[in-house]
Protein backbone atom coordinates (compact mmCIF):
# COMPACT_ATOMS: atom_id res chain seq x y z
CA UNK A 1 0.00 0.00 0.00
CA UNK A 2 3.00 2.49 0.61
CA UNK A 3 5.01 1.45 -1.79
CA UNK A 4 1.58 2.08 -4.31
CA UNK A 5 1.20 5.74 -2.40
CA UNK A 6 4.64 6.83 -3.33
CA UNK A 7 4.44 6.08 -6.90
CA UNK A 8 1.67 7.83 -6.94
CA UNK A 9 3.26 11.10 -4.75
CA UNK A 10 5.93 11.23 -7.35
CA UNK A 11 4.05 10.89 -10.38
CA UNK A 12 2.08 13.98 -8.85
CA UNK A 13 5.42 15.90 -8.08
CA UNK A 14 6.71 15.24 -11.82
CA UNK A 15 3.42 16.60 -13.28
CA UNK A 16 2.79 19.43 -11.18
CA UNK A 17 6.84 20.50 -11.82
CA UNK A 18 6.04 20.42 -15.39
CA UNK A 19 2.69 22.16 -14.87
CA UNK A 20 5.01 25.34 -13.20
CA UNK A 21 7.24 25.34 -15.51
CA UNK A 22 4.92 25.71 -18.00
CA UNK A 23 3.08 28.58 -17.03
CA UNK A 24 4.22 32.21 -18.08
CA UNK A 25 5.83 34.35 -15.62
CA UNK A 26 4.48 37.54 -14.65
CA UNK A 27 6.83 39.18 -12.83
CA UNK A 28 9.17 39.03 -15.99
CA UNK A 29 12.08 37.87 -13.30
CA UNK A 30 15.48 38.23 -14.95
CA UNK A 31 13.67 39.59 -18.18
CA UNK A 32 12.35 36.27 -19.46
CA UNK A 33 9.01 34.47 -19.90
CA UNK A 34 7.72 37.87 -21.23
CA UNK A 35 5.35 38.48 -24.43
CA UNK A 36 4.01 35.78 -26.67
CA UNK A 37 5.13 32.19 -25.59
CA UNK A 38 4.07 28.71 -25.78
CA UNK A 39 1.23 29.11 -23.87
CA UNK A 40 -0.27 32.68 -24.06
CA UNK A 41 -3.91 32.34 -24.36
CA UNK A 42 -5.67 33.31 -21.15
CA UNK A 43 -7.81 30.23 -21.15
CA UNK A 44 -4.67 28.31 -21.19
CA UNK A 45 -3.32 29.76 -18.55
CA UNK A 46 -6.36 29.44 -16.16
CA UNK A 47 -6.16 25.75 -17.43
CA UNK A 48 -2.23 25.21 -15.94
CA UNK A 49 -3.30 27.33 -12.77
CA UNK A 50 -6.01 24.84 -12.08
CA UNK A 51 -4.56 21.68 -12.95
CA UNK A 52 -1.41 23.30 -10.42
CA UNK A 53 -4.29 23.46 -8.15
CA UNK A 54 -5.31 20.35 -8.20
CA UNK A 55 -1.61 18.36 -8.07
CA UNK A 56 -0.91 20.38 -5.15
CA UNK A 57 -3.93 19.30 -3.19
CA UNK A 58 -2.97 15.69 -4.39
CA UNK A 59 0.47 16.25 -2.79
CA UNK A 60 -0.71 17.73 0.50
CA UNK A 61 -2.96 14.83 0.68
CA UNK A 62 -0.25 11.80 -0.51
CA UNK A 63 1.99 13.53 1.97
CA UNK A 64 -0.50 13.46 5.11
CA UNK A 65 -0.89 9.47 4.41
CA UNK A 66 1.95 8.50 3.96
CA UNK A 67 2.93 10.88 7.18
CA UNK A 68 -0.18 8.97 9.34
CA UNK A 69 1.20 5.55 7.43
CA UNK A 70 5.03 5.97 8.67
CA UNK A 71 3.51 6.60 12.39
CA UNK A 72 0.68 4.50 12.45
CA UNK A 73 2.46 1.26 13.86
CA UNK A 74 4.63 2.94 15.98
CA UNK A 75 4.17 2.49 19.85
CA UNK A 76 3.84 5.36 22.26
CA UNK A 77 6.55 5.52 24.64
CA UNK A 78 7.45 7.97 27.46
CA UNK A 79 10.83 9.62 28.07
CA UNK A 80 9.60 10.34 31.41
CA UNK A 81 8.76 7.17 33.58
CA UNK A 82 11.05 4.29 33.74
CA UNK A 83 9.15 0.86 34.08
CA UNK A 84 9.25 -0.47 37.65
CA UNK A 85 11.21 -3.96 36.35
CA UNK A 86 13.98 -2.29 34.82
CA UNK A 87 17.17 -3.40 36.19
CA UNK A 88 20.79 -1.94 36.29
CA UNK A 89 23.77 -4.00 34.65
CA UNK A 90 25.21 -5.98 37.86
CA UNK A 91 21.24 -7.69 38.16
CA UNK A 92 20.12 -5.22 41.26
CA UNK A 93 17.19 -3.23 40.58
CA UNK A 94 16.87 0.32 40.06
CA UNK A 95 14.85 2.26 42.74
CA UNK A 96 14.16 6.04 43.00
CA UNK A 97 16.38 7.92 44.93
CA UNK A 98 14.64 8.67 48.44
CA UNK A 99 17.35 11.11 50.25
CA UNK A 100 20.01 13.03 48.28
CA UNK A 101 20.37 13.73 44.57
CA UNK A 102 20.82 11.39 41.65
CA UNK A 103 24.91 11.93 41.99
CA UNK A 104 24.23 10.25 45.92
CA UNK A 105 22.19 7.23 44.41
CA UNK A 106 24.73 6.62 41.59
CA UNK A 107 27.56 7.03 44.00
CA UNK A 108 25.57 3.95 45.82
CA UNK A 109 24.99 2.15 42.79
CA UNK A 110 28.37 2.26 42.03
CA UNK A 111 29.64 0.99 45.22
CA UNK A 112 27.16 -1.98 45.88
CA UNK A 113 28.37 -3.12 41.83
CA UNK A 114 32.32 -2.58 42.66
CA UNK A 115 33.17 -6.35 43.52
CA UNK A 116 36.85 -7.99 43.92
CA UNK A 117 38.88 -8.10 40.43
CA UNK A 118 38.95 -11.54 38.78
CA UNK A 119 42.24 -13.75 39.72
CA UNK A 120 42.98 -14.89 36.45
CA UNK A 121 41.90 -14.80 32.65
CA UNK A 122 37.67 -15.32 32.52
CA UNK A 123 35.53 -16.40 29.28
CA UNK A 124 33.34 -13.75 28.08
CA UNK A 125 29.85 -14.89 28.96
CA UNK A 126 26.72 -14.34 27.31
CA UNK A 127 23.85 -12.16 28.77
Amino acid sequence: MQTVVIVIHLMIVAVMIGAVLLQKSEGGGLGMGGGAGFMSSRGTANLLTRTTAILAAGFFLTSMFLSWHAGYSRAPSSIIGTPASQTQPGGSPISAPTSGGILDSLKKADEQQQAPAPSGPQVPRSQ
